[in-house]
């Protein structure tokens, strides 16, 4: 009978003690705790680089809404700004100027370009995107999905001389 007694009390003990001692343990990091923490840490590499040119610089160089159409801002931050071009309140277009001091290879798909607008060289991605290398160092694009938008109308409507002192 002692020992019957010995076993309704010492078994719920020890699973106490047991279940105490592994919730008390720490785990190893798992290799996802790792890369985070490792990627956290990085100096380097970051998206943005210091001296990136701050993004409500670049309002000023946008084209102003006319004929119908309104320029909505939606992103400023360093590196880069965006504004949505609507006409009637619908979405047309979407205009950008970004820094590309950060991403230096987006210059790449310039060098062999032979298409300029404004006299800087310019580069078509698919049938929605149109942008223009400003001075090697930003780049201004306008994406539209409706393929009848005149892209390229809206890109000689940004202010590229004003932009190209800004790079200096």
């Amino acid at each position: 009978m002692i020992m019957s007694r010995l076993h309704k009390v010492l078994a719920p003990l020890l699973l106490s003690l047991l279940l105490l001692v592994t919730s008390c343990a720490s785990k190893p990091p798992s290799r996802f705790d790792q890369a985070q923490q490792a990627s956290s840490q990085q100096k380097s590499g970051q998206a943005v680089v210091k001296d990136a040119t701050q993004g409500a610089n670049f309002n000023k160089f946008f084209p102003k809404g006319d004929d119908g159409y309104q320029r909505v801002y939606t992103q400023e931050k360093k590196g880069f700004a965006q504004a949505k071009l609507k006409k009637n309140g619908k979405e047309v277009a979407t205009l950008s100027i970004s820094d590309i001091k950060s991403t230096p290879d987006t210059a790449n798909k310039y060098q062999l370009s032979t298409k300029k607008v404004a006299g800087y060289p310019a580069a078509t991605v698919g049938n929605s995107q149109t942008s223009v290398l400003v001075n090697n160092r930003y780049q201004v694009t306008v994406r539209s999905t409706d393929p009848s938008f005149d892209r390229e109308a809206w890109l000689n409507k940004f202010d590229f001389d004003g932009l190209a002192r800004l790079s200096k």
